[in-house]
C-alpha cells in the first residue's frame, strides 16, 4: 500500500483506529487544482451555501467542478461532489468515470459522495480538510477501503487544509 493513503488497522475487538500517513509532498498540479475547488467553495459561500467545492481531472484537465447548492437548487443531494459528478457523467456520456481520473474536493466526504464515487469508479481522490461529525474517509469510518466494495479508491488528505479550514470557519462564524 501507497505510504500517502488512509488505512485501518484493528485496534481490538470493537474498536478501529484509523492510522494516517500524511503526504509529505504534493506537486504544483495538486495545488493548482485544489485552488479551483475553493474557488469553488468561495461560489458557494457566496450564495449562502456551505462552502464546498470540488473538481474531477482527468490527465492534467478539468471534467467538471462544483459546489454545495442544496438550498438553492432544492436539492438534498446537490453536495460539491455531486455536483461535479453528475456534470463530468453527462460529459462522457458514462456513469462510471475514466481511469485516472482524480476529485480534489475542499472537505471530506459524506456517505452519500463515498458510495456514489465509488460507483463511478474513481481512482482517487484527494480532500484539503477532515469532517471530523460526518467524513467517511477517516472521520467516521473509511468507506472507500472496506472490502464488501469491488473497488477502491486511493484517498489522500491535507492539501491547503488551513485554507478550506479558514473559509469553513469563516462563513458559520458569520452565521451565528
Amino acid at each position: 500500500m501507497n505510504s500517502n493513503h488512509l488505512y485501518w488497522h484493528q485496534q481490538d475487538d470493537n474498536h478501529h483506529a484509523l492510522a494516517l500517513n500524511a503526504q509529505k509532498w504534493w506537486l504544483p498540479i495538486d495545488y493548482q487544482f485544489m485552488t479551483l475547488a475553493i474557488q469553488q467553495a468561495e461560489l458557494a459561500a457566496n450564495h449562502a451555501e456551505v462552502p464546498v467545492g470540488a473538481v474531477l481531472v482527468r490527465q492534467g484537465k478539468v471534467l467538471a467542478s462544483g459546489h454545495n447548492c442544496p438550498i438553492g437548487c432544492a436539492d438534498p443531494t446537490a453536495h460539491a461532489e455531486i455536483v461535479a459528478l453528475r456534470q463530468a457523467c453527462r460529459f462522457i456520456n458514462n456513469y462510471r468515470l475514466p481511469p485516472g481520473t482524480t476529485l480534489y474536493v475542499t472537505l471530506e466526504p459524506c456517505t452519500m459522495c463515498v458510495g456514489a464515487l465509488i460507483h463511478a469508479r474513481l481512482s482517487r481522490l484527494v480532500f484539503a480538510t477532515f469532517e471530523p461529525r460526518s467524513g467517511m474517509l477517516g472521520s467516521q469510518l473509511n468507506l472507500a477501503q472496506l472490502t464488501c466494495y469491488n473497488h477502491r479508491i486511493s484517498v489522500q488528505n491535507g492539501l491547503m487544509q488551513s485554507q478550506s479550514r479558514d473559509l469553513l470557519k469563516h462563513f458559520f462564524h458569520k452565521r451565528r
